[in-house]
């Protein structure tokens, strides 16, 4: 059904939410999810819902607490899509 594809990244709107308002498809996502990037606004429910075997890894930049750079983190999402 929605088995990811090597070279595959899906962006996955969630937010600070309730994971009940998740979309099907979005939490079908997160389950199969090899690596999910995340960030920081995303909840911890939320991030509960991915896979036992999922990476999970914070790249938000919040404002004054920028521990990544875009680049670093388009760097990331190439590099696990490979």
């Amino acid at each position: 059904m929605l088995t990811p594809a090597p070279g595959l990244v899906h962006f996955v709107g969630a937010g600070p939410g309730d994971p009940d308002l998740l979309t099907v498809k979005a939490r079908a996502l997160l389950e199969r999810a090899e690596i999910v990037l995340h960030d920081d606004l995303v909840s911890a429910r939320i991030l509960s819902l991915a896979g036992n075997e999922s990476v999970i890894l914070n790249v938000g930049k919040r404002c004054g607490k920028k521990r990544i750079t875009q680049a670093d983190i388009n760097s990331l999402m190439i590099a696990a899509a490979r």
